[in-house]
């Protein structure tokens, strides 16, 4: 064992003792949704209005399920969080201590690496505990700073839609859509709900599409569910690039 892993091993049993008291003590298990504002980097628990809880975050980086690579948020061109470069300190802590996985901004990696990563960084930035936000594709782990609303302190805060740094179209609100739908060739276009660009959309919806094949999977499943999103294959894109898709692609 390696001085990296004897390092990450303690600090991830540290963090294991720290993480369950701070879930016992928010009741974190009781809230069954979740939403992230990247801009404003918090993210909200809640079952409904009344019942919630609303954290700054600290973004750490992103393991992606289907490369089975990780990210730090440093070098995640895509995140527009506005203290992701705060993730540096981590990258310094490597170079210190010539640890090669907190110097490398993306490499090969598993979920296993992701808790190591979260714990290393909680020894560093402190906090009340950790979060991992489960996507499709995604997963994005997060250090929680601190409470910034709940039943103590219940003042309006309105969460933005996600968005993301477009390649071609820059700074977006973000949305989905299946991996069939391109710009060569028609596949058909099936949405959760009648959408426009631009149009408001309340803090529990976002832009969703699939191909007419998805659809046929979808119903044959039951609806979305492991099965039916294996084959779909989820990915996100902003709204500029939906819309495109959608103007091309419906028959």
């Amino acid at each position: 064992m390696n001085s990296y892993d004897e390092f990450a091993t303690k600090e991830l049993k540290k963090l294991t003792d720290f993480q369950n008291k701070f879930i016992e003590g928010f009741n974190i298990n009781s809230y069954k949704d979740w939403f992230y504002d990247s801009e404003s980097s918090l993210i909200r628990l809640y079952n409904n209005d009344e019942d919630e809880i609303i954290f700054q975050y600290i973004p750490i980086g992103t393991f992606s399920l289907k490369s089975e690579t990780w990210m730090w948020s440093w070098f995640n061109e895509n995140m527009i969080e506005p203290n992701k470069n705060d993730t540096l300190e981590i990258k310094n802590f490597g170079l210190e201590k010539n640890f090669e996985k907190l110097i490398m901004g993306t490499f090969p990696s598993n979920v296993y690496d992701g808790w190591e990563f979260l714990a290393i960084a909680h020894k560093l930035f402190g906090g009340l505990g950790v979060y991992k936000v489960p996507t499709n594709q995604l997963e994005f782990y997060m250090v929680l700073e601190k409470v910034v609303k709940d039943k103590k302190s219940p003042e309006v805060i309105k969460l933005k839609q996600n968005k993301i740094k477009c390649a071609t179209h820059g700074i977006g609100r973000a949305a989905f859509v299946c991996n069939h739908l391109n710009l060569i060739m028609q596949n058909g276009f099936n949405e959760a709900f009648e959408s426009s660009f631009g149009m408001e959309l309340d803090e529990n919806s976002e832009f969703q599409a699939w191909c007419d094949k998805c659809e046929k999977v979808r119903m044959k499943f039951n609806g979305w569910n492991e099965e039916s999103e294996k084959f779909a294959q989820i990915k996100l894109v902003c709204e500029n690039c939906y819309f495109e898709l959608k103007e091309f692609n419906q028959r």
